[in-house]
């Protein structure tokens, strides 16, 4: 008798499971008739860009290394410091320096004065007019003429990585928008200056290197910085504007619905310009003001189900023959 109940009771909870399915599979919906909403043409700003990414990069990038073996004995810059060329930037010893120093230091001040004035250390110096953008010894340091002391940069600009497909729409002189990861809502335009002419092979895709000078370097400008680029192919500042969900494709051209009175629209052709994803340039067949019918799809629920799988007995509804008492066992 247990049995059967608990037989029962799953029963009760499979048909609520699958009844619950087919109840969802009643609220699903299907495309029925259009309905929509009306837009008024504007005017506006449009751009058509090119999007890629790239760094923030050193235009010409010296690294100093010090000419002899040895201690390094003071740095006079650091990482953001702008030099001349020829201003000493570090003095080194040499490793027979350090020792005699070391020697004279253990004999007195007066020793040490005499043997640092007899026996000169090595300066370093910049060899052009930049920014220190890595400082990579510390004083007192040992290093050998392999060591990267400094990194210098004589200024910074945007290299970015446009993608095959679009690197014939990138010309020199085109203005781009370079937008940093770091301060999303700052924006420094530039120009492109060179375009490279070996690609790479990234996933797949051939890219090549398009380099931007910017206008004016931004003081929070730093090298490899990851940064966005919108290449501005073309730009008008008051052109009349759309959604481009109002325009579809018709007969002989691109074609939208206007109001014709009564709750009915007519279709017209229009002649479009910039053209984005977004939004669309009207050039031709509709005025500042006028309004436009976009269409959306309307959905309407799908009929119910005669009844459930589970249905016993051909009963309707979900879970129809099912109860929550279990049968009576036969004698």
């Amino acid at each position: 008798m247990k049995k059967i109940r608990i037989a029962a009771a799953v029963l009760v909870a499979l048909a609520a499971l699958v009844g619950g399915g087919w109840a969802l599979k009643k609220k699903l919906s299907k495309p029925s008739k259009d309905e929509g909403y009306t837009v008024f043409v504007a005017r506006g700003s449009i751009e058509e860009n090119v999007e890629a990414t790239g760094s923030i990069v050193p235009l010409a990038r010296v690294e100093v290394k010090s000419p002899v073996s040895g201690r390094v004995e003071k740095l006079l810059v650091d990482e953001g410091d702008r030099v001349q060329p020829g201003q000493i930037i570090a003095w080194m010893s040499s490793s027979d320096r350090a020792a005699i120093l070391d020697a004279a230091r253990a004999q007195g001040p007066e020793a040490l004065k005499r043997w640092e004035d007899a026996y000169k250390a090595t300066p370093i110096v910049a060899s052009l007019p930049g920014v220190i953008i890595l400082r990579n010894v510390v004083q007192g340091q040992t290093i050998d003429p392999s060591v990267v002391m400094f990194a210098m940069s004589d200024t910074l600009i945007s290299l970015a990585q446009v993608d095959e497909s679009d690197i014939g729409r990138i010309r020199m002189g085109m203005p781009a928008r370079i937008t940093l990861d770091s301060y999303p809502d700052k924006h420094v335009m530039g120009k492109v200056f060179d375009i490279l002419f070996e690609g790479k092979n990234v996933s797949n895709v051939i890219q090549y290197g398009v380099k931007i000078k910017v206008d004016r370097v931004p003081d929070y400008f730093r090298s490899q910085m990851t940064a966005n680029v919108s290449f501005i192919i073309r730009k008008k500042d008051d052109a009349l504007l759309l959604p481009a969900g109002a325009v579809r494709d018709g007969d002989g051209g691109k074609r939208v619905l206007v109001p014709a009175g009564q709750g009915k629209t007519a279709s017209r052709e229009v002649k479009l310009g910039i053209q984005t994803d977004q939004t669309v340039e009207v050039v031709d067949g509709l005025a500042e003001g006028d309004a436009v019918v976009v269409k959306t799809v309307r959905y309407t629920p799908q009929q119910a189900p005669q009844s459930s799988p589970l249905t016993m007995g051909g009963g309707r509804g979900m879970g129809a023959g099912v109860t929550g008492q279990a049968p009576k066992p036969k004698k």
